[in-house]
């Protein structure tokens, strides 16, 4: 598939599909939210106009800029939306593009071949929730601009001063009307993403510019590498099992596919894959492509070199993968995408596409750099080994106590329930508060699985040694769906899965580490939005017959500017509440306070865990420094 589309993009490739008003009212339905997370959802509808030239071939540098006063400018030096008549609207096809919904070049075939963005809803949802938006347009040999608020055009498009370039600039303020929550943009979350749409489009230039701090901030994505880079970055904080990253591509009429990967010392790993520049969290037929090609060119240069002997059983995928970091990207003409969060990719011919060209190119890698071969077979081996004597412990210790495989464990007080999405699975620290919370739940839909102490940092061990750890092997068996390549959502008996530990630094610990085994071996349970924090009170203050919780010390100064006299009880941990307490404000649905962990970017996430669970004391310390005061990187 060529990535150069027709160089006509005009007035009449522009398609109207439906009008604007149903944006405003029902923003979640276009945006995902109207929350952070839908908020920053404006910035890239609009970097995705930019980009969808660039893999057209028409523009090669794109300046987002977050304004002082909260808006956002983007600019690229692509061809510049169409200004000419719409034959269809009767006005111009800019004022089209930016007042009705679906109304884009991305719509109509011969404007792109290929184009990204999750809704592809296009700037105009941008505009019907932007409080004001301003369009200018270099093409044409001049400077057109229009300036719209809610999304009604307040000018027509006026033709300025002369341009010999072309590109488009929109400018948008988010409408607190809408974003009612914040009308802030992080910093953070739009450089991660900024990053790895440079990593995704090679060659492509990227500038990003906060200019609300007093010294402003810029910095410039361009990666050369492409994938490569991108592995390399994600390799920064681990060892590298060999040096030479594995790379290959292939162009075909419909799709494309590029394909980077390097194992490592670490015991996880980290496939990350890509359609259209979105990141597919829960995979899809470009990732099952990938992964079943791969098992079968490892485990076919084993036998060739008889690395793996007759009698031998096949590797297993878990095994191959271990360490292993890989990013698959396709570049898909019609994409079809499916899943809870709609990022998974169903295109049923992409399996055999991405397994046909991996069968043919991965194969060549292996035989014409053999010792690096030699090394990743060499640790999967290593991998099987240790797993087959896990296996073994666990079927021993199973028949010593009589535990029947796939039976429930001991300890966990399960909820009459047998409806996953209404059940509720409470992961508690220690026994001592296991009793309150048993006697606290509503035993209907709430299960309560006690833990003892800390579980093993899973980041440091591999899994056939955490499998060893009783903690670790009843949460395992609680979830029900699984682990590795037998990981099955569906399979999941609660939807909601509760960490609920002390309000101290030690529960802090075990949060991270439970979240460690959740994010590594059962990612499927945080993609899908199913794992939350429950934030247990640190104080008790009464105020006359009135009981008060707080959560922290922020919480607790807060409150004495209104009440400065109180006087408030602390806890010392979830044991030394009584149920109802427990109830109150951690268990209850109606009161209680809950944080849903989010993964806003899997690079991200898998750089947070490498960072405070891996073996780099230095790079720990400097993070708890950065991030002590605040809590939000536990939104991952």
């Amino acid at each position: 598939m060529s990535t150069n589309g027709s160089s006509s993009y005009d007035a009449g490739q522009i398609t109207v599909l439906k009008d604007l008003e149903p944006v405003r009212k029902r923003p979640g339905m276009y945006i995902g939210s109207t929350g952070p997370r839908g908020l920053h959802h404006l910035i890239w509808e609009v970097v995705d106009n930019a980009v969808d030239e660039a893999m057209a071939g028409f523009c090669d540098r794109i300046e987002i800029t977050i304004l002082e006063s909260g808006g956002v400018r983007v600019v690229d030096n692509g061809r510049g939306i169409p200004v000419a008549r719409h034959s269809e609207t009767k006005e111009s096809a800019l004022t089209t593009v930016l007042t009705k919904l679906h109304a884009g070049g991305k719509f109509e075939q011969g404007a792109y071949t290929v184009s990204g963005g999750l809704h592809g809803v296009g700037v105009s949802v941008v505009n019907a929730l932007s409080s004001r938006l301003d369009a200018e347009i270099r093409r044409d040999g001049a400077v057109w601009t229009q300036t719209f608020e809610r999304g009604f055009a307040q000018t027509k498009v006026e033709k300025g001063k002369p341009a010999k370039k072309t590109g488009t600039t929109i400018t948008f303020w988010p409408d607190e009307q809408i974003f009612k929550e914040t009308v802030e943009f992080e910093y953070d979350i739009v450089q991660s993403r900024i990053r790895e749409l440079a990593f995704l489009n090679r060659g492509i230039e990227i500038r990003l510019r906060d200019e609300r701090p007093e010294e402003p901030i810029e910095e410039t994505f361009l990666y050369k590498g492409g994938l490569v880079d991108f592995v390399r970055f994600l390799n920064e904080k681990k060892e590298p099992l060999h040096a030479r990253i594995v790379e290959f591509g292939d162009v075909s009429e419909e799709a494309e596919l590029e394909v980077a990967m390097q194992w490592t010392m670490a015991y996880s790993e980290s496939v990350l894959s890509f359609a259209n520049n979105i990141n597919t969290h829960e995979g899809g037929t470009h990732e099952e492509g990938f992964r079943k090609a791969l098992t079968k060119a490892v485990n076919q240069f084993a036998r060739d070199k008889n690395l793996l002997k007759e009698k031998d059983p096949n590797l297993s995928g878990d095994d191959i993968r271990e360490g292993l970091t890989a990013i698959v990207s396709v570049k898909v003409r019609e994409p079809q995408f499916e899943g809870q969060t709609k990022t998974k990719l169903g295109n049923t011919e992409i399996r055999s596409y991405v397994e046909r060209t991996l069968n043919a190119k991965l194969p060549e890698w292996l035989e014409r750099y053999s010792a690096d071969a030699r090394r990743i077979v060499d640790k999967a081996l290593t991998a099987a080994r240790a797993r087959e004597a896990a296996r073994k412990a666990r079927d021993l210790t199973r028949r010593k106590s009589g535990l029947e495989s796939g039976g429930l464990p001991d300890k966990l007080a399960d909820c009459s329930s047998r409806e996953p999405h209404l059940s509720e699975l409470f992961i508690v620290e220690g026994n001592s508060a296991a009793g309150p919370a048993k006697q606290a739940r509503n035993s209907e839909f709430q299960a309560v699985l006690p833990i003892r102490g800390k579980i093993i940092n899973v980041e440091k061990a591999r899994l056939a040694k955490a499998l060893q750890n009783n903690e670790v092997q009843d949460i395992i068996t609680a979830m029900g769906t699984g682990i590795g390549e037998e990981f099955d959502i569906t399979k999941t008996r609660y939807h909601k899965i509760v960490l609920l530990a002390d309000a101290d630094v030690d529960g802090a610990h075990i949060r991270t580490l439970l979240l460690t085994l959740l994010f590594r071996h059962l990612r499927g349970l945080v993609e899908n939005g199913m794992v939350y924090i429950a934030e247990p009170p640190l104080y008790r203050v009464k105020v006359g017959s009135k009981v008060y919780y707080l959560k922290d010390d922020a919480a607790l100064n807060e409150f004495r500017k209104d009440h400065p006299k109180v006087k408030p009880s602390r806890f010392k941990g979830l044991g030394e509440m009584n149920p109802n307490e427990l109830w109150e404000t951690s268990m209850n649905p109606e009161t209680r306070s809950l944080v849903r962990v989010e993964m806003e970017d899997a690079f991200r996430s898998d750089q947070v865990f490498s960072t405070l669970m891996g073996d780099d004391v230095a790079e720990r310390k400097s993070f708890i420094q950065q991030n002590a005061d605040d809590v939000r990187f536990l939104d991952i």
